[in-house]
């Protein structure tokens, strides 16, 4: 079994909390306002959890792909996020927000799908 899918929970925590600070930093009152969230104030300490959380989310996302286990959820993964980010590199600030949501969607249900994989694993 691979060791790393016990941090999935972990993750899968971070995607929910990551998914509610965007639509408050970004949702669709400020969208209508027209404000850049870049501007808007953050603590120090809400930027520097966001920040570590997803530098360890993108590490711990490249460490699955050196396990069979959970190798195409490592991938599918780190795929939607480059290929997410790209897309709102490129797009509007309306169209951020349903990009991030899209892209969370899909980072989640391939989360479940890991612990599922693994259940059926640790059950055999």
């Amino acid at each position: 079994m691979n060791p790393l899918v016990l941090l999935t929970p972990l993750f899968f925590a971070f995607e929910l909390w990551q998914l509610v600070i965007s639509e408050r930093y970004l949702g669709i009152r400020r969208i209508k306002a027209n404000i850049d969230p870049r501007e808007l104030p953050m603590s120090e300490k809400i930027g520097a959890l966001w920040a570590g959380g997803l530098i360890t989310y993108y590490l711990w996302m490249v460490m699955l792909l050196l396990h069979p286990l959970g190798r195409a959820q490592g991938f599918v993964l780190l795929a939607v996020t480059a290929i997410g980010y790209a897309l709102r590199a490129a797009s509007g600030l309306k169209w951020t927000l349903v990009i991030l949501t899209f892209e969370g969607s899909i980072r989640i249900g391939m989360l479940i799908s890991l612990v599922g994989m693994t259940w059926r694993a640790m059950t055999r």
